[in-house]
């Protein structure tokens, strides 16, 4: 590879690009500011040869992807609730871009579950000036950490030992989604495990380098869109209009009611009990859907429905509870982007609403397919709805508005100049009664993943385990649902010391039960 200085002596002084966030970017970011909220991570357990996981290769590898993916190495710099941007700054030479990958990269000698432990409930990984960094471990034995270009590694023997290593991406929500975790880990591994050399990754880095980073006449750096530029803007003030009472009507049918029981004595402590299923079992279970006209992703919601129904702790007086997950808002996006990166938002979220009963008169397995069809087709006419694009809008702007409102009051809090607002006037007129809308429970439904991952790309490493999540707020739960190495994954994330603990216990008993009984 050309030394910096060999390069630099050409390129002019350093400059940097900067947007600011959309609304829906905002509303992961300014909650993510004290503790990181919504902080993302992706575990994969792997068996793979060890020199492919030395940090000479891995570093290579991590530098090439954080050029493609300049919002990885962004920083963040926060003007007013309004005006917060992403700032990048194109490394001046290849030597930096691999600097800066080194600086973002870390060997731990811990456990898997440590390590997600430790990124879960311990001191904040991430910030302003780090917003995505990358864990190695293996917990068998002390790392250790090799110059920083060892020649040594170059020749390595045919007979490397396959070992057992755990990668941990991490990458605050406000850059992107778990579309772009999963193909990113995807593209990583692909290029880990190729046939190249370290000399042609040095020789791929410099290219990438030249490529995307380096400054010539006409150069503009750009990066990519936050999620409302990407839609189509609304092509008359009276199609706005209309969009803003559709969103009005559509969210009153989002009536909830029902809610695990909170505690919050304690600080958060966030735990993800997992459990897989043999490829045989899975098959079984993807079929048994099949038959029955739904996916994985509606039976879901159904288990999770019969579930809190079996736990006996809703409000009676709620007939309903609701649930709510994300879309992936990719396909709707029209305008051509100014960056070919897939590192950025594009979720936009949708409830379902089902009985908080089970009636007595019914065989429970005709009540549960009955529910899963019932969240399958609210899921379809989410999505096929003319409005969507126009709802998705809307909600950003919704949860843009709130996030700012709330971070405003968070840090008047803290700094004790806090008052709070003037009660709202008594309407002149009777208004209708307000219904509850509290959701249950969130689902993260990644359906297949193997459709992501492409293990034949990468034989010489072999993908065992997956598990995924964020840092939650106190009183955080998501359920997670997706198949992955050709077996079936179920995973609740949790506060354990934000809910009763009896209560959560027994209604994920009940998710396991209710995948034995149906599926």
């Amino acid at each position: 590879m050309p030394s910096g200085s060999d390069i630099a002596v050409h390129e002019p002084a350093p400059c940097s690009v900067d947007r600011r966030m959309g609304d829906t970017e905002l509303s992961y970011y300014l909650p993510a500011r004290s503790n990181g909220v919504n902080d993302m991570y992706l575990h994969i357990g792997f068996d793979a040869p060890a020199h492919l996981v030395q940090r000479p290769r891995v570093r290579l590898v991590w530098a090439i992807l954080r050029m493609q993916h300049p919002l990885l190495s962004c920083s963040v710099a926060m003007h007013s609730y309004e005006d917060v941007r992403f700032v990048y700054t194109p490394p001046l030479t290849p030597q930096d871009a691999l600097d800066d990958a080194d600086n973002n990269l870390e060997y731990k000698p811990v456990s898997k579950d440590e390590l997600i432990g430790d990124y879960l409930n311990g001191e904040r990984t991430l910030s302003n000036q780090r917003l995505s960094y990358l864990i190695i471990a293996d917990g068998s034995a002390s790392l250790p950490t090799p110059p920083l270009t060892p020649q040594e590694l170059n020749n390595v023997p045919d007979t490397d030992p396959n070992h057992n290593h755990d990668l941990l991406i991490c990458a605050a929500h406000f850059l992107g989604d778990g579309m772009a975790l999963h193909q990113f880990a995807n593209e990583f591994f692909r290029l880990l495990a190729s046939d190249k050399s370290l000399q042609e990754l040095e020789t791929l880095l410099t290219e990438e380098w030249n490529r995307s980073c380096r400054l010539s006449p006409g150069k503009v750096f750009t990066l990519p869109n936050c999620l409302e530029d990407n839609l189509a803007p609304e092509p008359s003030k009276l199609r706005r209009a209309i969009g803003k009472v559709d969103f009005q009507l559509s969210q009153a049918k989002c009536i909830g009611g029902q809610a695990f029981p909170r505690k919050s004595q304690q600080p958060r402590r966030t735990i993800v009990p997992t459990v897989s299923y043999d490829a045989d079992r899975t098959k079984s279970v993807l079929k048994r859907c099949k038959e029955n006209g739904v996916s994985i992703s509606a039976a879901f919601f159904a288990i999770c429905n019969i579930a809190w129904v079996r736990v006996g702790n809703g409000l009676l007086i709620f007939p309903t509870s609701m649930m709510y997950s994300a879309l992936n808002l990719r396909p709707y996006f029209k305008l051509r982007p100014p960056h070919d990166s897939y590192w950025f938002l594009a979720v936009g979220y949708f409830n379902v609403v089902l009985p908080n009963f089970i009636p007595r008169s019914i065989e429970p397995s005709s009540t549960f397919w009955h529910r899963a069809r019932s969240a399958k087709f609210q899921s379809a006419q989410v999505a096929k709805t003319p409005m969507f694009v126009s709802r998705c809008r809307l909600m950003a702007e919704e949860r843009g508005r709130r996030a700012r409102m709330w971070a405003k009051e968070d840090d008047e809090r803290e700094r004790g100049t806090y008052t709070p607002p003037a009660p709202a006037p008594t309407p002149a007129k009777p208004t209708k009664p307000s219904v509850p809308s509290s959701a249950l429970i969130g689902l993260s439904l990644l359906g297949n993943l193997d459709g992501i991952y492409k293990h034949a790309t990468f034989p010489t490493v072999k993908l065992h385990t997956l598990t995924t999540g964020s840092r939650q707020r106190s009183g955080g739960m998501l359920l997670f649902g997706y198949t992955f190495a050709g077996k079936l994954w179920v995973s609740l994330g949790y506060d354990e010391n934000g809910f009763d603990k009896e209560v959560v216990e027994r209604f994920w008993q009940n998710v396991l039960d209710a995948m034995d009984e149906f599926l």
